[in-house]
């Protein structure tokens, strides 16, 4: 049976003690049904003050009880369902609420832990009238006209519990991708566009390029974009192949575009490839691991010359300035076969030596292509003199189609005790340029775990800065039984 709604005389909400004003029909915090909460009656109750007993009340001939506590006398409940059940009782703990500020108000307890009873029996009560206690409890209505059987754990959910079980706003929700899209790895929503940037926030997306390792049996490489470039111009090829007598012999090859020509990264990758495809090829015939080399690097050569002819990313627009300044590339490779270790290069890339038992000196093993090593090789300038100028960098000698005439390098090692050869770009060897710098952080399980080794030497890199792409490979050595003594043969 519905009532009308009367104003309310209370002055603080009975639920949350919020003030109230003359007229409210609800509380302005809590939302509570003022109608529901009957006239103050007209005699003041008897309150228990220092342990005084308290005068038996016979409203309903209910009396004290043997403990002192008085007795509140609860009407019965004149609403019933078909069933003649009573209607349910609750009290403000069972059921959700929050107040103004969104925290969750005092007394309320997670479904299914009702607080103990107190000591006062309670009744079901008519859900419409809600008398007070001693205590301050107040009931509150049933918010469904299901009935609930009392004492089970009220099945009315949190507040929390009802937002994350809404179903989303069809109006807000991103549309759904097509099957097979790359969506964006920042929003989550938007797809990516064909130059690789969010359709939806703009954001650029990480590059297959940006970050990648590979790891074989007895060789691993690690390669990065940094923290300074747009994108990696780095690239790396590992492998192996057997030798006409069956021993393996393993590969490295680490290029390095040249960032002021067009498309080092397609250099960088033409050349690696093409390098390691000739060295596998080579390797098995019984070629010479230095001859094979060598032929490594004229075939990376031909395939960065072969970019100038041609057309890049930006088309016709880019075909006047590839004739001046064509793809172009540094190259690294090291080879190791049957107690031989063999390494080529072109440009400022390098390769070092490191014993495992650090007992040995560690070295560097090629010499580099640039402005700074012409100076110290002339006698005009120390190598700390000459590394410290700003020309220092400017190699003199590159993979391209504008490169000077193509000098390969290649030199051919027979190590005396076990090692690692660490081959990188100067990405990496700006932080560590020194032979002994470079055995300095060089874990010394390299030759057990490379591909962790390149790892740490990566982060090496990025934690001294990251201004330039970071790519390392490391080809730990294993000395044969009847290898012995050490030899140098320059190309």
């Amino acid at each position: 049976m519905s009532q009308m709604r009367e104003p309310t005389g209370l002055s603080r909400c009975p639920s949350c003690e919020e003030p109230l004003e003359s007229g409210d029909l609800f509380c302005g915090a809590c939302g509570y049904d003022l109608s529901a909460v009957p006239p103050p009656p007209d005699d003041n109750p008897t309150i228990v003050i220092n342990g005084a007993q308290a005068p038996a009340e016979t409203a309903s001939g209910t009396g004290a009880g043997a403990g002192g506590a008085a007795a509140v006398d609860w009407p019965a409940a004149a609403d019933t369902d078909g069933t003649a059940t009573p209607a349910p009782v609750h009290v403000p703990g069972e059921l959700p609420g929050l107040d103004s500020t969104g925290v969750p108000l005092s007394g309320h307890t997670p479904a299914g832990h009702r607080p103990a009873p107190s000591a006062v029996p309670v009744q079901a009560a008519v859900p419409t009238a809600a008398p007070t206690s001693p205590a301050g409890d107040f009931e509150l209505p049933a918010p469904a006209p299901a009935p609930v059987t009392t004492g089970a754990a009220s099945s009315t959910p949190h507040v929390t519990d009802n937002r994350s079980t809404d179903p989303a706003d069809p109006r807000t929700a991103p549309p759904a991708a097509p099957s097979g899209t790359k969506l964006c790895v920042a929003c989550r929503a938007g797809q990516v566009d064909n130059d690789g940037y969010c359709e939806n926030c703009g954001h650029a997306q990480p590059r297959e390029r940006d970050h990648v390792e590979q790891e074989l049996d007895a060789v691993a490489a690690v390669s990065d974009r940094g923290l300074r470039h747009h994108r990696n111009e780095d690239a790396f090829a590992v492998s192996s192949a057997a030798l006409p007598d069956g021993s393996p012999a393993v590969v490295a090859i680490v290029c390095d575009g040249v960032s002021s020509a067009t498309r080092p990264d397609e250099a960088s990758a033409a050349a690696s490839a093409a390098a390691n495809e000739v060295l596998l090829a080579a390797l098995p015939r019984g070629n010479h691991p230095q001859q094979a080399m060598h032929k490594a690097i004229v075939a990376a050569a031909e395939a960065v010359n072969a970019l100038a002819d041609m057309p890049g990313r930006a088309g016709e627009q880019e075909s006047a300035h590839r004739a001046q300044n064509a793809p172009a590339c540094t190259i690294v490779g090291a080879v190791v076969a049957s107690g031989l270790l063999v390494v080529g290069w072109v440009g400022d890339s390098r390769a070092y030596w490191v014993p495992d038992d650090r007992s040995g000196p560690p070295a560097r093993l090629t010499e580099d292509d640039s402005w700074a090593a012409q100076m110290v090789a002339a006698g005009l300038m120390n190598e700390a003199e000459a590394y410290a100028d700003e020309r220092a960098h400017a190699i003199t000698g590159w993979l391209g189609a504008d490169a000077y005439e193509l000098e390969p390098h290649t030199a051919s090692f027979k190590p005396d005790r076990p090692g690692v050869v660490v081959v990188c770009t100067d990405g990496l060897w700006n932080y560590a340029e020194s032979p002994q710098e470079m055995a300095r952080v060089l874990p010394t399980d390299a030759a057990t775990r490379p591909l962790r080794s390149a790892q740490v030497l990566v982060g090496h890199a990025l934690d001294g800065g990251g201004h330039d792409n970071v790519t390392v490979a490391l080809l730990p050595f294993a000395l044969p039984r009847q290898g012995a003594g050490s030899a140098y043969s320059p190309a």
